[in-house]
């Protein structure tokens, strides 16, 4: 398989390797992206690649909560100017009520939908007159609901948006429970955990973990002998980099997570555990028009 020269830029973004590195990879693996992420982390040359990808497109990450219903969605426009735009926002927070109120099943559902407010046009109906109006491309591109005890958090005027689910006792209205469930918001949002727990993590997701840091031992001369308990080792620190409640705790890198759960639910005489979240970061594994940085690749490549 061929590789080019904005595989060679997306495989530096995901690894932050040199792009020398990055292109003897993806020659070595016939220009497979994710092998040629196992072969540079098997060398000890890259960390675990975030799967979220790279941030490309514009647009919006909104919140949406209504009487115990909380939507997390996106929306990509093609420039940030429109993402600023009132009439745009206005139209992603209608977007947003309409999933609450309906519960879609999916993006293409929710296009099909009427207009809670306005039944004489569809969401897509509404879509098109956007885009017309506004002058520029846009695109529903996913979303997510939760109903219950549900904290929501933006950062950065959109740019990442995280909703996160709790299932607890104690009283929802205290102070004390309000400041923990965004410092847990907070936490998703800074430190971007992928899984939950470590019972969340796939089977097959771990091992292949095992199985590069196995090579990635082997490939630093250590003995066989003491490449099993190395490897074991190393998985508890991959539990800490991508499971939430292992995390090191952001306002406090002395206790995990978990930690600060529990101490929380001991001050408030509650129980309290968190029970699923979702983080968007606007635009992760879009593909943006190329730069000039792509140019440089593309020289490097020939």
């Amino acid at each position: 398989m061929a590789f080019t020269a904005q595989d060679v830029k997306e495989l530096r973004e995901q690894t932050n390797c040199g792009m020398m590195d990055c292109k003897k990879a993806l020659t070595a693996t016939d220009g497979d992206m994710e092998k040629a992420i196992e072969f540079l982390r098997e060398k000890g040359l890259a960390a675990a690649a975030k799967k979220a990808g790279r941030i490309a497109a514009e647009g919006i990450v909104h919140a949406y909560s209504n009487d115990g219903v909380a939507v997390l969605v996106e929306v990509n426009s093609e420039t940030d100017f429109v993402a600023k735009n009132e009439e745009f926002k206005t139209f992603v927070n209608n977007v947003a009520k309409q999933i609450a109120v309906t519960n879609p099943a999916n993006v293409e559902a929710l296009l099909a939908e009427k207009f809670i407010d306005n039944d004489k046009f569809t969401i897509s109906d509404m879509l098109t007159e956007k885009i017309s109006t506004i002058g520029e491309n846009m695109n529903i591109r996913r979303f997510e609901r939760y109903e219950g005890v549900v904290e929501t958090y933006i950062h950065g005027g959109g740019r990442i948006g995280v909703m996160v689910q709790f299932d607890t006792d104690a009283d929802t209205s205290s102070e004390t429970f309000k400041a923990f469930a965004k410092d847990i918001a907070m936490q998703i949002a800074a430190a971007m955990p992928t899984y939950l727990d470590p019972s969340a993590v796939p089977a097959d997701v771990l091992e292949k973990e095992k199985e590069i840091l196995k090579a990635q031992a082997l490939n630093e001369g250590k003995p066989e002998a003491i490449v099993e308990k190395m490897v074991v080792g190393r998985i508890n620190k991959y539990y800490k980099e991508v499971c939430l409640i292992e995390q090191p705790y952001i306002k406090d890198q002395d206790k995990n997570v978990k930690t600060f759960i529990k101490e929380t639910a001991a001050a408030l005489n509650a129980n309290i555990s968190v029970t699923k979240f979702t983080r968007f970061e606007k635009g992760e594994g879009i593909q943006k028009r190329e730069d000039d940085f792509a140019a440089e690749v593309a020289n490097m490549v020939k």
